[in-house]
């Protein structure tokens, strides 16, 4: 595994460090558990990636990543959250007893289970652990849907969104690391995305359905309300927010009978808060009284 994993890295790179980088790795999975041996692999694939990229935490985009990440983490444990409740609707509305059988489907339960374990561990402070687990997930979730096929209604888009939002959330730098508050506004912001569709399912709810609306007027508001606490004009939160919301997006597709029109549609609504944020800003710069 760790000869393709080494593959991530750059050409030139590779053939400079691999094998220093490999005889690091061996000498360490020697003494260590096969878990550690895993999160090993996982942070020098995560470094692989962030080389690709070209982001750390001295360029713009690894810090816009840094942030990005939380609410990135936050998104997909929502969208898979909410994949899981729909299971249990289901489940609890059919006589049948629930079954789980080798296949593409089970393991896409059992992926989506393992990015909402590991969305809670990454928010609530095992930073490391949890995003790895995030990111397994969903690589996990997205080969289970090209494997479920038609099956599973998306095979094409969710698979995508889910390996964008892994790597996004593996090429934050790992010295740039999100702190408590912005870990708790993310994770407010997956409940306020996931409960209300999760009543849906479970018809409390006098409404039929979202139409995969309601997870990205929880972002937009989210970033409208971090930059009215900022103060600032909105721009950096509206660029978050919109790589963020990937797993919305895909949410929004299957909830819009793979119709992607609409879905472009609702997507506009990120941007438009941003917009609204920023004439905000411009509105309280005119109304403050001018020093002179």
């Amino acid at each position: 595994m760790i000869g393709l994993v080494l593959r991530l890295y750059p050409q030139r790179y590779r053939l400079k460090c691999g094998e220093e980088i490999l005889a690091v790795y061996q000498q360490a999975a020697a003494e260590i558990s096969p878990a550690g041996r895993f999160r090993e692999a996982a942070d020098i694939a995560g470094h692989a990636v962030r080389m690709r990229l070209g982001v750390s935490s001295a360029t713009a985009a690894g810090r816009l990543l840094a942030s990005t990440a939380p609410f990135a983490v936050a998104a997909a444990a929502a969208g898979c959250g909410v994949h899981l409740s729909r299971w249990y609707a289901g489940v609890v509305a059919s006589p049948a007893p629930a079954r789980f059988f080798a296949d593409a489907w089970s393991a896409l339960l059992l992926a989506s289970a393992l990015v909402v374990v590991g969305a809670v561990t990454a928010l609530t402070g095992r930073w490391r652990g949890g995003v790895v687990a995030v990111a397994v997930g969903l690589a996990g979730s997205a080969v289970a849907a090209v494997v479920s096929g038609p099956a599973f209604g998306d095979p094409i888009v969710t698979p995508a969104m889910a390996l964008l939002t892994a790597l996004a959330v593996l090429a934050c730098p790992p010295d740039l690391m999100p702190g408590p508050r912005v870990c708790a506004a993310a994770g407010a912001m997956a409940a306020a995305a996931w409960l209300p569709v999760t009543a849906l399912y479970a018809d409390v709810l006098p409404v039929s359905t979202d139409y995969g609306m309601w997870p990205l007027l929880v972002l937009a508001a989210t970033g409208l309300a971090l930059a009215w606490r900022s103060r600032s004009p909105g721009l950096t939160e509206t660029a978050v927010m919109t790589a963020a919301c990937p797993p919305f997006l895909a949410h929004a597709y299957t909830g819009a009978w793979g119709q992607l029109l609409p879905v472009l549609g609702i997507a506009a609504v990120v941007p438009l808060a941003g917009a609204l944020a920023a004439g905000v800003h411009a509105l309280r710069l005119r109304g403050r009284p001018s020093r002179r």
